[in-house]
């Protein structure tokens, strides 16, 4: 009992070569693994280096119309304006006829044509010129709100109501800054001839 023989030590040594190999084959698959498939740790910094890479694209925001729409509309209320009135186009009217009258008063000898230029001629003048100043601004606003996309992000059209708004502008405008010159012209609405 107490020798070997040499089959059982050779089986012996081949079961111990046998578990060292089993041994280092699930070492060796354990390594395979780790190498080939990250690790949550490595995956997590994978992703978070991708969201990175993304941010700035993210970031990069496109125009979204806001200001052109935003002047379109500008554009269409100022020539509105200007064929209605503005509260500083009546304030003008109000400060001419009160110089107007002052001027009267202190030349008392001033003849009727005189008096109506100059307490109605110059006020309904200048009522013209401030719807005038409007309809020009208006004008101005609409015709750059559509050159607009020319300059801007080749591509990209402009929304169709921020067009048609600046055209409504553009007409409003046109329309009104002609009124304007007609009336402070006084081919439209003139002062009545005294004779």
């Amino acid at each position: 009992m107490g020798t070997k023989t040499a089959e059982e030590t050779g089986a012996e040594t081949g079961a111990e070569t046998k578990n060292d190999e089993e041994k280092a084959g699930v070492t060796q698959v354990e390594e395979e693994t780790t190498e080939g498939e990250p690790t949550e740790t490595a995956s997590a910094e994978d992703d978070s280096a991708d969201d990175a890479d993304e941010l700035p694209e993210a970031q990069v925001k496109e125009p979204t119309g806001v200001g052109q729409g935003a002047a379109a509309v500008v554009s269409a209320v100022l020539g509105l304006v200007s064929l209605t009135g503005s509260w500083v186009g009546t304030v003008a009217s109000a400060r001419e006829e009160i110089t107007g009258q002052l001027e009267m008063q202190a030349s008392q000898n001033a003849g009727v044509a005189t008096q109506l230029q100059a307490v109605y001629g110059d006020a309904w003048q200048a009522t013209a010129l401030w719807g005038g100043v409007f309809a020009l601004v208006a004008l101005l606003v609409g015709v750059a709100v559509l050159a607009r996309p020319a300059f801007g992000v080749p591509g990209k059209p402009q929304p169709v109501w921020i067009k048609s708004v600046s055209w409504a502008g553009v007409s409003l405008g046109v329309i009104g800054l002609l009124l304007a010159v007609l009336k402070y012209t006084d081919v439209l609405l003139g002062l009545p001839s005294v004779g």
